[in-house]
């Protein structure tokens, strides 16, 4: 009996129908049948999810940690899509022609902005209005013509040297009160185009660069804040002590390769706390006079001029008890003193023998 009902259900088995599973598709095709008798309101509607939103950022740059990245990309213009919140943007080494007046618009936390190497000969007036927290603006290497006008009051260093700049009007900074840092060099200047007060508004600079353009003198009314000058490479063929006046807070003073034949006296005595003085490449016969009394410079490079002769007091005090820095370095190498003539107590000031470079001079 037993065997006969196993052999039943054995055959009911083999007829059963293959089984078929359900799948996601079947359940939607049920769910579309189940509706189709449905009113058109009453039919539900299956809403996906919005996509994800991803930082935005310009087409080929890099963003990251608020620096945009758009330097080396034959960019011809500021691109759109810059992030908010960005606190430096990198332009250098593209074609930019121009500044437009929103390129920067909505740019409030920008702290650097880098347009170095482009072809700029346009900036609109109210192209930096946005940019209220700027610190630094590097425009060098352009093809600008005159300052940028309206530059944020926050800015603290600017670069614009190697442009096409003529002329240094009275407006070319105002309101740059916070101004640290200003290198102008390799630019076609002319003492006659720097306007008298052009300088008046920098309150706080510490650091000025006009090396390399057409300068024949010490420009006059530079700020007394500053602590370094440099001034090579121009044509400037005499120093006169009322162009260092006011410059009490000078540490540093760059006059290489220009055509000074004369120091007057005096000059160094305007610049009490001068510490380094470049005369280098000059054409100067004879050592500044001052140096003795000078309580503070420790540094002067006088090579390549045509210096004849050294005095065992062109550069100590008489007695060895008067309050005055050691010199570290003095240069009169390539000049047509004869060195071995030179008294050994004419250095009794300097801090080391090694400190001192005489000799190897050769007629040009």
């Amino acid at each position: 009996m037993r065997s006969g009902c196993l052999l039943l259900l054995l055959v009911s088995a083999c007829w059963a129908l293959p089984f078929r599973q359900s799948g996601f598709m079947d359940f939607m095709m049920e769910d579309d049948a189940g509706s189709a008798d449905l009113p058109e309101s009453e039919v539900p509607v299956l809403s996906l999810p919005p996509p994800a939103a991803g930082p935005v950022c310009p087409f080929k740059c890099q963003c990251h940690l608020r620096v945009v990245q758009c330097s080396d990309l034959g960019l011809k213009s500021v691109p759109d899509n810059i992030p908010a919140d960005s606190s430096l943007l990198d332009l250098q080494n593209n074609k930019i022609t121009e500044i437009r007046e929103n390129d920067f618009k909505g740019l409030k936390q920008l702290h650097a902005l880098i347009l170095v190497n482009n072809q700029i000969t346009t900036i609109h007036a109210k192209a930096f209005t946005p940019l209220i927290s700027l610190q630094r603006l590097y425009l060098s290497k352009n093809m600008l013509k005159e300052f940028p006008s309206n530059m944020p009051k926050s800015l603290q260093e600017l670069r614009i040297h190697e442009n096409q700049i003529t002329k240094i009007k009275k407006s070319s900074f105002s309101g740059l009160a916070h101004i640290i840092v200003m290198e102008m060099g390799s630019n076609p200047f002319k003492n006659s185009g720097i306007e008298g007060g052009s300088f008046s508004d920098l309150k706080r600079v510490s650091y000025i660069r006009i090396s390399d353009t057409n300068l024949t003198a010490i420009p006059k009314g530079l700020p007394s804040s500053l602590s370094e000058l440099h001034l090579d490479g121009n044509k400037i063929t005499k120093v006169q002590a009322d162009s260092l006046k006011g410059l009490k807070n000078l540490a540093k003073l760059g006059l290489s390769h220009n055509e000074i034949s004369v120091v007057e006296n005096g000059s160094l005595a305007m610049v009490p706390h001068l510490r380094e003085l470049h005369l280098d490449n000059n054409a100067l016969t004879t050592v500044p006079s001052g140096l003795p009394e000078h309580k503070y410079i420790q540094v002067i490079y006088l090579h390549n001029n045509k210096i004849a002769a050294v005095g065992t007091e062109d550069f100590c005090p008489p007695g060895f008890n008067t309050k005055k820095a050691m010199y570290s370095g003095i240069s009169l190498f390539s000049n047509p003193v004869p060195y071995w003539e030179v008294q050994p107590i004419t250095f009794r000031c300097v801090f080391d023998r090694s400190a001192i470079q005489l000799g190897n001079y050769r007629k040009k």
